[in-house]
């Protein structure tokens, strides 16, 4: 089972993830071999982090949980809050396998509401790194949409979406993550 994570950093947290970080590294290398993709995300041009998101494949809601609330960060108040859904893989693909060249990257979080949309992946959207449906724990009902996507700014990463199917679309800079 896939699972969408963001764990949204907390204002002023910064110098607690700092104190974190190896701490941070060694918990997310017990998860390498099952991400599907990951990395902060930025504000202000990437100056601003603003949170962490991780897309694993993972046995269960329960280990899903254990990955999401177990985090170093998070248990130490780094973190305002989680937002944590199943997901499908519609790409099929990791973000190591996005065949992109370097370029500014987004994550596109639209918040379902109504009947679901965009339920498969746009066509034509070579510039699409990561995408899927978010999900209810049971997997059946649609809860919005996930996509990391290449874009030359914030509108244009945007269209991958429809936009009046959401109640609200989230935009923010990414970039991928991993061990540096």
């Amino acid at each position: 089972m896939e699972f969408f994570v963001y764990h949204r950093d907390r204002p002023g947290s910064l110098d607690l993830r700092h104190q974190l970080v190896e701490a941070h590294w060694s918990y997310m290398d017990r998860y390498a071999a099952k991400m599907i993709a990951r990395g902060p995300t930025f504000a202000d041009g990437g100056e601003t982090l603003t949170g962490s998101v991780h897309i694993l494949d993972l046995p269960d809601p329960a280990a899903a949980r254990a990955f999401a609330f177990d985090e170093p960060n998070y248990q130490a108040g780094a973190y305002r809050d989680v937002l944590l859904r199943r997901w499908h893989n519609l790409l099929g693909r990791t973000m190591w396998d996005f065949p992109g060249e370097n370029g500014d990257r987004f994550l596109v979080l639209g918040l379902g509401t109504g009947p679901g949309s965009d339920l498969d992946v746009p066509s034509g959207r070579d510039d699409l790194i990561a995408y899927g449906p978010l999900l209810s724990d049971d997997g059946a009902t649609w809860l919005g949409t996930a996509a990391l996507v290449q874009a030359a700014g914030p509108d244009a990463a945007r269209t991958v979406l429809t936009p009046d199917r959401y109640a609200a679309i989230e935009i923010h800079e990414w970039e991928f993550g991993g061990r540096r």
